[in-house]
């Protein structure tokens, strides 16, 4: 039952996945404090002060509570491109590229070794060659039409 759960568990993609959730989690911390040290001021250098935190409408205009906080959309969309752009170049596309390495060393020894079919028309030619040619002589008492 243990080694059941020990195979599932060290299954690739089980593993990948674990991985990809501590570092994206780790990741997040990074990536909001650039957006929120970073770009956030350079939208207020653009827009004035606080712009990027007063970027958004009020519902009710008497009510400070219906805001509608756009520029905090727009941090979570810059923070969320930010993050899949470094997963997927830092950690997708090398998985990847080692994949496609492991499986063409793979599909090479298997194109090199001969199917069953090849060995017994191999086995065949020899037999006959065998056969057609001068019998050795520890042979030649037994009966040559057996191939």
């Amino acid at each position: 039952m243990l080694k059941g759960f020990r195979d599932f568990i060290m299954r690739g993609n089980i593993v990948e996945l674990a991985i990809a959730v501590v570092i994206g989690t780790a990741f997040t911390a990074i990536v909001a404090a650039f957006t929120s040290a970073i770009i956030q001021p350079i939208i207020n250098s653009i827009g004035g002060q606080g712009a990027a935190d007063g970027l958004g409408f009020r519902i009710l205009s008497d009510n400070p509570d219906t805001f509608v906080n756009i520029g905090a959309v727009i941090n979570a969309i810059i923070t969320f491109l930010i993050t899949a752009a470094v997963v997927y170049f830092i950690f997708v596309v090398p998985m990847n590229k080692i994949n496609a390495r492991f499986k063409k060393g793979k599909e090479e020894t298997l194109a090199a070794a001969p199917t069953d079919v090849e060995l017994l028309i191999e086995i065949r030619d020899l037999l006959k060659a065998q056969h057609d040619g001068p019998l050795p002589t520890t042979v030649k008492d037994s009966p040559t039409d057996t191939v």
